[in-house]
């Protein structure tokens, strides 16, 4: 089956209790929630309803209503900043986003001439939590940071930059793609007032799931219209959680398999998950930079970075060195700009881009030796 390192974009293999989920409920179930009164679909609802538990124990949150489902954080992101951003309000983010923070904000610059300040960070991605504090304007609405670069895996100061965001009573909203799952996140604890997250990636459920967990009386306006499953005779959408941003049928199957990826998740523990794969990556690290004529891009440090390392090989391009590694190897590792360009400004990389490999749970030292094999033979 090759040796899969690619899971800062999909976490693989699953386990087996989240397919066999999904596998169950399409065969024995099969029903929409919230539309019906019979047992099959009360069934539904209850899925529904333990997933946002669940979610909620997960990052220490306790109001599961205000836990939304969408099909990823890409939808999680969008929502929010288009629900909450007026005419020529101002925003402040990480030097470091993903596209799906950056193009949003971009866009909403041209169509609704929002103002947009990037926090400064060094070449390893670390940034200061007062620098945020020191760019904020009478006309800051929303502050919005990823968790963690999917680049070079530097985890920002999330803590303190709530804590900063709180005493300016200013929405703090963060992008948890890659370290929902991977490191202990506690909504309470780390300030966090909006959390978006996606199902697919550390959390080890399946695509096409993700969510928002809303940590405040701030509003988020809807972005979408149509039915809910109740009050169908109002002619206008809800103003309650979590009907008022969960329009349409949702995707109950993946959701099914997102509840018993959660379920593992809490049974396996994070802090143990963490604890693997910051060996593993500190392995990688020392193992990695043996290698001939290699660059690694960010700290270098396993208690910095999720389990994402970029680096380059002299005089190979990312994508040719990518292709070997899959096509004579058998080892599926990231080649290019990763969708966040951003990033790659600050490392120097954005006209060649890196080799990322990123580590999972069910990932082991031997598969680290092999992949150090065959860069030493290119």
């Amino acid at each position: 089956m090759g040796i899969y390192l690619d899971n800062a974009a999909t976490s693989f293999p699953k386990p087996k209790e989240v397919s066999e989920a999904v596998y169950d409920f399409m065969t024995n179930n099969g029903t929409s929630s919230g539309r019906g009164a019979y047992k099959k679909a009360m069934e539904s609802d209850f899925i529904i309803y333990e997933c946002r538990k669940l979610i909620g124990e997960l990052f220490n949150f306790n109001n599961p209503k205000n836990v939304i489902f969408t099909s990823n954080v890409t939808e999680s992101i969008n929502m929010v900043l288009r629900g909450m951003l007026k005419e020529n309000d101002h925003v402040i983010t990480s030097s470091l986003e993903h596209n799906a923070v950056w193009r949003t904000l971009k866009t909403l610059e041209k169509e609704k001439n929002i103002d947009i300040s990037k926090v400064k960070c060094d070449k390893h991605g670390i940034t200061k939590a007062n620098d945020v504090e020191k760019l904020i304007k009478e006309n800051t609405k929303l502050i919005i940071f990823t968790a963690a670069s999917n680049v070079i895996g530097t985890i920002q100061p999330i803590k303190e930059i709530g804590e900063i965001a709180r005493k300016n009573k200013i929405p703090f909203v963060v992008d948890g793609a890659q370290l929902c799952g991977a490191y202990r996140v506690d909504v309470q604890n780390d300030n966090i007032d909006i959390l978006t997250f996606t199902g697919h990636k550390s959390l080890l459920g399946p695509m096409g799931t993700g969510g928002i967990v809303i940590n405040c009386d701030y509003n988020i306006e809807p972005t979408k219209s149509g039915g809910t499953g109740g009050d169908s005779a109002y002619e206008y959408q809800v103003d309650y959680y979590p009907n008022k941003l969960e329009t349409g049928t949702l995707n109950v199957s993946g959701i099914c398999g997102l509840r018993s990826a959660v379920k593992f998740l809490l049974k396996e523990k994070v802090e143990n998950i963490y604890e693997k794969e910051k060996n593993l990556t500190e392995y990688a690290l020392n193992i990695l930079s043996k290698v001939n004529d290699v660059e690694i891009y960010g700290p270098k440090d396993s208690e910095k970075i999720t389990p994402v390392i970029s680096f380059n090989i002299k005089n190979k391009r990312a994508e040719e060195v990518a292709h070997i590694l899959g096509d004579k190897y058998n080892i599926m590792v990231r080649a290019g700009l990763h969708c966040a360009p951003c990033a790659h400004e600050i490392i120097g990389t954005k006209e060649v881009g890196t080799v990322r490999v990123s580590m999972g749970y069910f990932n082991e030292k031997q598969e680290i030796d092999k992949l150090a094999y065959a860069l030493n033979n290119l």
